[in-house]
Order: structure tokens, then sequence, then C-alpha cells
């Protein structure tokens, strides 16, 4: 299913070309030209029906989530005060802390799922008049943004692993769904600002203020927060499906398509079609500086492997984005599909696999040695003509792989 997802996108993103950006060169230009079109027609929004929302609640919900996932929930458990940069007012509700990503690994250590963790605010829980906020006792509830596709085997294996806590979970996709907000000002707005994320804290910590000023009156409590992974993703929530989340333009609303070419601009992958179920190494995928594994947290599922890999400080192989070339070393159409094996023309050794394809554009799973140098040519096995150029993010802390890696 995920494989045939990925297909239909690559038909989808040709419509594109001409229907949307006006210049049929999007998708298949040069990586300064895309990120200059992204910015120049942003912000857009987009719909992603690719992602599902669970609901789990109950007592047990912190101490049952805390023991499968790689991040550390107490970040979300806790309730600091209001920050400086957005407070709450007695006739709001109150936003909690910023989502949390994190993955659910099997006992190998190996990546089964993703989730965005969310812990929704209460429209009842409003400011008393000595501006103190409620509690956190009772019943505690979180909404988890899971990939649409094995939304099924999530719900599957936090089953397998209740046992005899006091937790339940339902899927609620039909009464929420998932937005996410990117490019235009929020790109730009995130380039002058790489410390954004971290200067506001507590309730609606790193949320969009101009978001903020737009629920004032709706008494939701919704709201639209910074992407957890990378500031230049831009922003994220989880809204009632009967509604249009506020500061999306009806001319900025786009297919999900537009998403994914942004994550495979920025080399981020998400899901279990891009994220191999019972395959990957998480840390191999990035997860670790996508803020989705917390290396000190107590014991988790899986966390063993982790935290081998993290103290032996050698990865080998990292996801980056890649782009299919001609001999003429210009875009071309091409039927590589997820799964094709990377090779080095010149030793004819495997240095990677293709994790996804959309157009000429796709993310791949590739040795960092294969790819220090331009000069080093990297082909599709079995499509004749086909070459792979890899590009370093400019998101990559420095020591990951050196800076003569071309940024894309």
């Amino acid at each position: 299913m995920a494989y045939m997802r990925v297909r239909c996108c690559t038909s989808s993103v040709r419509r594109l070309r001409w229907l949307h950006w006006g210049a049929p060169s999007f998708g298949y230009s040069t990586h300064e030209e895309e990120r200059s079109s992204i910015k120049e027609r942003g912000p857009y929004a987009s719909r992603l029906k690719s992602r599902s929302v669970v609901r789990v609640e109950g007592e047990d919900t912190f101490r049952f989530l805390q023991g499968l996932v790689s991040n550390d929930l107490r970040r979300l458990q806790q309730e600091p005060p209001p920050s400086e940069a957005a407070l709450p007012t007695p006739n709001q509700p109150v936003a909690l802390a910023q989502p949390l990503y994190a993955a659910l690994l099997n006992p190998q250590g190996r990546f089964l799922f993703d989730a965005f963790l969310y812990r929704p605010p209460n429209p009842t829980h409003r400011l008393n008049l000595r501006g103190s906020a409620p509690g956190s006792n009772g019943s505690l509830s979180l909404l988890c943004d899971v990939d649409a596709a094995t939304v099924d085997d999530f719900l599957g294996h936090l089953k397998k692993h209740r046992l005899r806590t006091k937790v339940n979970f339902e899927d609620v996709s039909k009464e929420f769904v998932v937005w996410q907000r990117y490019g235009g000002s929020l790109l730009q707005d995130n380039q002058n600002d790489k410390d954004a994320e971290t200067k506001n804290s507590g309730w609606a910590a790193a949320s969009d203020p101009a978001a903020q000023v737009a629920l004032e009156g709706n008494n939701k409590g919704n709201s639209w927060f910074k992407d957890p992974r990378c500031g230049d993703l831009g922003y994220r929530g989880i809204f009632p499906s009967d509604t249009i989340p506020p500061l999306v333009e009806a001319d900025k609303e786009v297919e999900e398509i537009y998403y994914l070419l942004m994550r495979l601009e920025l080399g981020v992958a998400e899901g279990c079609s891009e994220i191999p179920k019972e395959k990957a190494i998480p840390l191999e995928y990035n997860l670790a500086w996508l803020n989705a594994i917390s290396f000190e947290k107590g014991c988790y599922v899986g966390q063993e492997l982790i935290a081998r890999t993290q103290h032996r400080g050698v990865i080998r192989k990292r996801v980056m984005p890649i782009q299919f070339l001609n001999d003429s070393r210009e875009d071309t159409e091409h039927n590589v599909v997820p799964g094709a094996e990377i090779f080095d023309s010149t030793t004819q050794k495997k240095v990677g696999d293709v994790t996804t394809v959309l157009g000429s554009r796709g993310l791949g799973l590739i040795r960092l040695e294969a790819v220090l140098k331009d000069a080093i040519p990297l082909v599709v096995q079995d499509s004749s003509g086909i070459h792979v150029k890899a590009y370093r993010p400019k998101w990559w802390p420095p020591d990951w792989c050196p800076e003569d890696l071309r940024h894309g």
C-alpha cells in the first residue's frame, strides 16, 4: 500500500508543475530554485490525509507511554508557568506545551511507528481570577498523530502492551485531522531566528502568536505549534475535522504533495512508507537530531540499541535528499521505485537504497563516505543512464558530514 501511494504521487507532481506553480520546473529544478519558489508563494497549508489521530486516555496514560516511546513524556506531563511571550488570560483556554515527536521501537531497537504526541487543551480548564492554572489530577488524555496506513497496527501494538494499566485508546480520525503549515514567510522567519523554539517555554510554547490571536474567540483552544522536528518544516497541529484551522487562506490550501516536496528538500522522512518498519535504525534516519529521542529518560522498549549506537558515536549511513539525473546531469523522467539499490559505478559496490521517490526527487539511505565528493558517480542499479546526486541538508550539524559535501 505504501508503495502504491508513493507511485501515485509521481503522476500528481507532474500535474502540480503546471497547475499550481506556473513554472513547470518546480520539483525538477535545482534546490535553490525550489526554496525560492516556496519562499515567494507560501505559506501553504495542507490537510495531511496520510496521518490519523489516536486518543490515549486514562490515569496511567503517561506511565504507559513512557515505557514505549523514545522521547520523554514528562515534558508533556508537567505544567510550567506561562511564558512572557504568550500569556493566557482568564477568558481563554489553557494551551499546554509544544507537542513531542517520538518513535516506537521493537525490542531489537528497530523502527515501528513515529508519532506526534499532543496534550490537548481542555476548554473548561481556564485560569482562575488569580491567574492560576488547573491541576493535572484525574484522567489524562493525549492525542497521537500517526501514520494512517498503519493506524490499526499502532492500536494493536498499544493493546499488546496494555496489560493491567488503566489506559484506553481509540482511533478518532473522524473527529480530528492533522494539518501542516509551511513555506513562505514561515521559512524566512525560521532563517532569521534559529533559536525561536528554545526562547519560548511553558503554555503555548513555540506556538504561532498570530494563531493565538485568531483563536481568542473560538473557545476550542486548538493551535498551531512549531514542528518539533525542524523549524524549516513550519507549523503543525491537530484540529476538529469539521473546521478549517485559523490562518489557512483559501488560495493557499494545497494538496499534501506540496508538504512531501518540502520534506524531500529538507531530507526528513516520515511514516512507515519512508522509514521501513522493523528494519530502520532510528539514528540512521536522523531521529535523534529531529528531537524524537531522549537519552536522559529511563528504559523503554528498544532503548538498548539506541544507547549502544549513540555511545559508539559512529553512524555510517544516513537518509538524505537525492536527485535523479540523466547522462547529461539534468533532471530526468525515470522508473525508479522505492527499494532500488544505489551503487558506486567505479567500484560496483552498493552504497545505499532509495527510500522515497517523487518525480526526479527522493530520499536515500546512503553511506556518507560515498557522497563526500561530487566526483564519485552514483547510479541506480538496473536503470541505465540514471545517476544519483545526494545532498547534505543545511540543518545537519557539521560533525555529521564534512562541509565539502555540497548543500542542495
